[in-house]
């Protein structure tokens, strides 16, 4: 049996025998002494062979090459002092191998090297196609170990500090579509009827809450069938939890000691609490994006009063059509950013046009507080105006104003990209320091313009403020969102517990009784039975192990991810299935390849 794991071997360990098991990162010959890393999930150690010392082992030795499977049986003694390896855990030792048993070996080239030595870059397709490979290497093995030390965490915390139970919930549930679309699933016993994979365990979550399981919490798989990008996946993971008798308050302040006590137990890092908290509201106005990045500042400045009657009608006709004028604001922009990079060609145009702007307008601030202008601007702003600008803006000699005149999304949406590129190339994010916030009191819906109709902008089991109650189109949610270096890792609210206000919800949203009690009658009469006052929330594990990794996308914090097509190269899912297989559960394809 084992004895050590390779990554765990000290000078505690020297003149100890060991057995270590693993996979060969490299192999050296110096010589007539062969060196040999070897690796398995807790890190590597220096293994030597010596033709003198451990002649048994040097044959075998001499004949391994990368990613052979081995068992080594050896002391553990001290390296010399010249080769002493700071940057490596087991630097201080290497193991002598009196005997090295080959257990399996390398039959094909590899498609790509796997030791942790190796730094060149390998293309996603390939470290997808062949994901066991990518996990042995040294960062994707800290990823995913990563990932199961915050899950530990968070169990531990919970379950003997808040005193959760975790509850497991179905996964074969009912279509609900109240969100993205759902993945179906055909029942054979019950031809014509399908099953949903839940988007979230929401409704099976409530019911507990009224079952009298008043600290629940579950790593629940979740599963949507939507457009991906880098922090979206089909099949993802989310911390769900869901508590009676709490105010916004109380959820606020649990999830805050969570997060803490998370970082604190797997980074050792502190992390300052209450945290900061921001309206919806607010952080609209103020960073256009209802997850704003607070490690920096440049925050947006609204000036479409000041502007809304001046003769340049970009800025005029953007307000007279229900639109906004707003600024960002950039100091010492004048010596950082060139013309060439604001007008159409440059990144920041490209930047703005990519969300959705027409372009870019811009003053520059002077000494004196002079503006300088160009093009159609600069003789439609009055002298007053553009005083009304410096003031209400803040803006001293050297200030670059950078102007979004529009529809309102497009606008916020533009110069929240804007500010996302500046704050970068400006260098004004700091990748070491952690920003925590909370956003609150999110409006209850928001437009479709398509389906011309009201739609729950979290979801229709949202409770309203109760200051609201009296015109629920227009009213606040009760609901939170908690945002990290600029992404929102969950988000929950209190939920509705009366039926005639989730009725009430049902209609505002366009569902008629009839429809609502299709698809949420046992929800509705379940709230016929005592059911108490709660909330909750879900965070993107994911995405919060994806940003505690330092990582670009989910794909790398995840062992078997799908592509951005929804494809497992992998196992080449989804794939066809047997016609038989089809006709048992009575469903049929109607696809036909040549109308694409």
């Amino acid at each position: 049996m084992r004895t050590n794991y390779c990554g765990e071997l000290r000078a505690d360990h020297i003149n100890k025998t060991v057995i270590l098991y693993g996979w060969v990162d490299r192999r050296r010959d110096h010589g007539g002494v062969i060196f040999i890393d070897l690796r398995d999930r807790t890190g590597t150690v220096q293994i030597v062979s010596d033709p003198q010392r451990t002649p048994e082992s040097y044959e075998d030795a001499n004949s391994l090459r990368s990613e052979y499977v081995i068992k080594i049986i050896g002391r553990v003694c001290k390296r010399p002092e010249e080769s002493l390896n700071p940057k490596l855990p087991t630097g201080e030792v290497e193991i002598y191998a009196d005997k090295i048993e080959l257990l399996n070996k390398v039959n094909k080239q590899l498609p790509f090297l796997v030791s942790t030595s190796d730094t060149e870059p390998v293309k996603e397709e390939l470290r997808l196609k062949y994901r066991y490979l990518d996990l042995r290497r040294d960062r994707m093995s800290k990823n995913l170990q990563l990932r199961h030390q915050v899950v530990k965490a968070i169990r531990s915390y919970l379950e003997d500090k808040e005193k959760f139970i975790e509850i497991e919930t179905p996964i074969l549930t009912r279509s609900t579509p109240e969100g993205a679309r759902d993945y179906l699933v055909p029942s054979r016993v019950n031809p014509g009827t399908w099953y949903a994979l839940p988007q979230s365990p929401q409704l099976f979550k409530q019911l507990l809450m009224v079952s009298g399981f008043d600290r629940y919490y579950q790593i629940a798989r979740c599963f949507r069938d939507e457009d991906l990008r880098a922090d979206r996946q089909p099949e993802f993971t989310q911390l769900d939890m869901e508590l009676s008798f709490v105010s916004v308050d109380d959820m606020l302040e649990i999830n805050e000691r969570l997060i803490a006590d998370v970082f604190k137990t797997v980074k050792n890092i502190d992390i300052k609490h209450p945290f900061p908290r921001i309206t919806y509201a607010e952080a609209m106005e103020k960073y256009g994006t209802d997850r704003p990045d607070t490690r920096f500042g440049l925050e947006l400045v609204d000036v479409s009063e000041i502007v809304k009657d001046s003769g340049f009608k970009v800025f005029s006709g953007a307000v007279k059509s229900g639109g906004i004028v707003k600024v960002l604001p950039i100091p010492g922009g004048n010596e950082t950013i060139a013309n060439v990079a604001i007008k159409p060609g440059g990144d920041f145009y490209k930047a703005a046009v990519a969300a959705g702007a027409k372009g870019i307008a811009y003053l520059r601030v002077k000494e004196d507080n002079k503006i300088e202008t160009i093009g159609a601007i600069k003789d439609n702003l009055s002298l007053e105006q553009k005083q009304q600008l410096i003031e209400k803006t803040g803006a001293k000699p050297g200030h670059l104003l950078l102007f979004g005149a529009g529809s309102i999304e497009i606008v916020n949406k533009s110069l929240d990209r804007l500010r996302q590129v500046i704050g970068n190339h400006l260098g004004l994010i700091d990748p070491d320091k952690i920003s925590l916030l909370w956003v609150t009191e999110f409006p209850m819906f928001e437009w479709n313009a398509d389906e011309k109709r009201l739609e729950p902008l979290h979801h229709p089991f949202t409770a309203p403020n109760p200051e609201d109650l009296d015109d629920l189109k227009t009213a606040r949610a009760l609901a939170y969102d908690v945002v990290y270096n600029g992404v929102e890792i969950g988000g929950g609210s209190l939920r509705i517990y009366q039926r005639e206000i989730q009725e009430k919800v049902f209609e505002t949203i366009g569902l008629s009784m009839e429809e609502a009690y299709n698809k949420f009658g046992f929800l509705l009469e379940a709230f016929e039975y005592g059911t108490p006052p709660h909330g909750g929330i879900a965070y993107g594990l994911d995405r919060w192990v994806m940003l505690m990794a330092r990582e670009e996308s989910i794909r790398d914090v995840m062992a078997f991810p799908k592509t951005q097509q929804a494809s497992s190269l992998l196992t080449d899912a989804p794939a066809e299935v047997d016609e038989k297989q089809l006709k048992e559960l009575f469903i049929a394809s109607t696809y036909d390849p040549e109308s694409e």
